[in-house]
């Protein structure tokens, strides 16, 4: 039997449908691919931030549950809830993570993906482990019921066995029509069972143990795989 509490925090709107929410989805990872196509070494991060800006509006959206953020380098290992450093230019062997969450036609997407310029391996490393954590913990999310915190503290052991420092401020979320705090404005790390499908955006941020960089990568908790899952460059 579902918990009150359960049923309050995952309610939806009544006519919301699944279907334009996977939109929302394909239409987000499509704008990450977008804007990193744009993205390249010697810019400022500043620059970066308007281009995301600038590309969601040209996709046809002018609204986001929160904006745009490219952050480049040291920057990487800051939160959205963080000031980042001014004045950060990417370099040849660098590292960025891409985080939007746009809003389409009243639907909410939310994602984030790593990217590296050069070869530098540990930085090469820290973006394919991002993902790979990611994969991990949504898998034990399908087979096991643990709840919002077990699952955090699922990803913090696996970041640990990879060698990175899990940031657990980025704790996950809801994910639903505009805007999902209506229902609930805490963090999916936060919850005291086991979430939903397609209702819950799951966060991965690690940082490096030594040095000043990190990774960021997001999506939302779903028992499908979606094709672009299969295409994202890492």
């Amino acid at each position: 039997m579902l918990s009150n509490e359960k049923i309050c925090i995952e309610k939806q709107k009544d006519n919301f449908l699944t279907e334009e929410l996977f939109r929302s989805r394909r239409q987000t990872w499509e704008a990450i691919r977008r804007i990193s196509e744009q993205i390249q070494v010697g810019m400022w991060e500043e620059e970066a931030n308007e281009i995301a800006k600038s590309t969601l509006q040209e996709m046809g959206t002018r609204q986001g549950w929160h904006k745009a953020y490219v952050h480049f380098g040291s920057n990487t290992v800051k939160t959205l809830f963080e000031t980042p450093e001014p004045e950060v230019q990417l370099g040849e062997d660098d590292i960025y993570f891409i985080d939007i969450a746009p809003v389409w036609q009243g639907y909410e997407g939310d994602a984030g993906h790593t990217f590296v310029t050069g070869s530098d391996p540990e930085m090469k490393r820290c973006a394919l482990d991002t993902k790979q954590i990611f994969e991990i913990v949504s898998g034990k999310w399908r087979t096991d019921a643990l709840s919002g915190e077990g699952l955090y503290q699922f990803a913090r052991q696996t970041a640990s066995d990879l060698g990175w420092v899990l940031n657990l401020n980025m704790g996950g979320h809801r994910l639903s029509d505009f805007p999902h705090t209506a229902y609930h404005s805490g963090n999916l790390a936060g919850i005291p069972f086991h979430p939903s499908p397609n209702l819950w955006v799951l966060e991965i941020q690690i940082r490096h143990p030594e040095r000043p960089f990190g990774g960021f990568y997001e999506d939302i908790l779903t028992e499908f795989i979606d094709e672009h899952e299969s295409k994202q460059n890492n």
